[in-house]
């Protein structure tokens, strides 16, 4: 199966990936899927893909556990190192065009403040839903490159 084709399946054709990447073979190779579990557990058990309901949590800690993702996954590449090719080509593009952006205006607005105002807070939440969504996504991809049953949906929440 070609790249294009891997991410149609789940609907992540907005990723902007160069055109000769979106041609190459995707086979995922032991490493690659030994690092998707990795990180597929840590999103599955993390705020990333997980409700935020108003009565509970915490905004800047909810930003703390999603700006955690760099981390993890850069802790991830270097595990598994170069062996994990399929898996380091979606995970990098998924901290840059995903998550970063988000990470970056949130990060400024906490600084300023912003989880002190009510309506920042409640912004913050709808984008974070947002996000999540996409990350839901991401999660379902690398429990398919892991070869493991999804459990994005295990829970009744």
């Amino acid at each position: 199966m070609k790249w294009k084709k891997w991410l149609e399946n789940w609907d992540m054709t907005s990723l902007k990936i160069k055109t000769p990447f979106l041609d190459m073979e995707f086979k995922p190779q032991e490493a690659d899927k030994a690092a998707a579990w990795d990180l597929y557990i840590e999103l599955l058990t993390r705020i990333t893909t997980q409700p935020l309901p108003k009565e509970h949590g915490d905004e800047q800690t909810a930003l703390n556990s999603v700006f955690a993702l760099f981390a993890l996954t850069r802790d991830v590449l270097k595990k598994h190192g170069r062996d994990a090719e399929e898996f380091s080509k979606i995970a990098i593009v998924v901290l840059n065009q995903v998550i970063r952006p988000f990470t970056a205006k949130w990060h400024k607005e906490s600084i300023e403040s912003a989880f002190e105002n009510g309506d920042k807070c409640n912004e913050f939440r709808e984008e974070l839903k947002k996000l999540q969504l996409i990350l839901g996504i991401y999660t379902q991809m690398l429990s398919d490159m892991a070869g493991v049953e999804d459990l994005t949906r295990l829970e009744d929440i």
